[in-house]
């Protein structure tokens, strides 16, 4: 079974000094040994690469691109999945909510996606399992 990786997985990942690396480290690591085929779409990738560039540095960026993205599924985001997160978005009327994580959850409704790899709560706020489990 497919599941859908979030920025903040990601960054915890990749960042070691982050208080739930081990947890993600650990959940990525049964994923990929179990080959379970891992998307995201582009938003999310635009947001960790300015998120690693901005807060580690232009070499964690291009790790990022170069050794993890080969191994995730991207979801490019088109006109019609963009209305459906804006949609969700504006029905949502959260002001916290992001149009990254709405896109997100527009598209994992889309490809029948029920579990996402985030230490974002918004996931599993929005019904999704979430893993690590919070």
């Amino acid at each position: 079974m497919s599941a859908f990786v979030d920025t903040s997985a990601f960054y915890a990942w990749l960042v070691r000094s982050e208080s739930s690396h081990r947890r993600v480290a650990a959940v990525f690591d049964t994923l990929l040994h179990d080959r379970r085929p891992l998307w995201t779409t582009s938003f999310v990738v635009v947001e960790t690469m300015a998120l690693l560039q901005h807060r580690i540095g232009l070499e964690a960026a291009r790790g990022f691109d170069e050794d993890v993205l080969p191994a995730v599924r991207v979801q490019w985001v088109d006109d019609a999945l963009y209305r459906r997160g804006v949609a969700r978005l504006w029905k949502a009327d959260r002001r916290q909510l992001s149009l990254v994580d709405c896109v997100s959850f527009a598209f994992m409704t889309q490809q029948g996606l029920t579990t996402a790899v985030a230490v974002d709560p918004h996931f599993q706020q929005a019904g999704f399992e979430l893993l690590p489990d919070a």
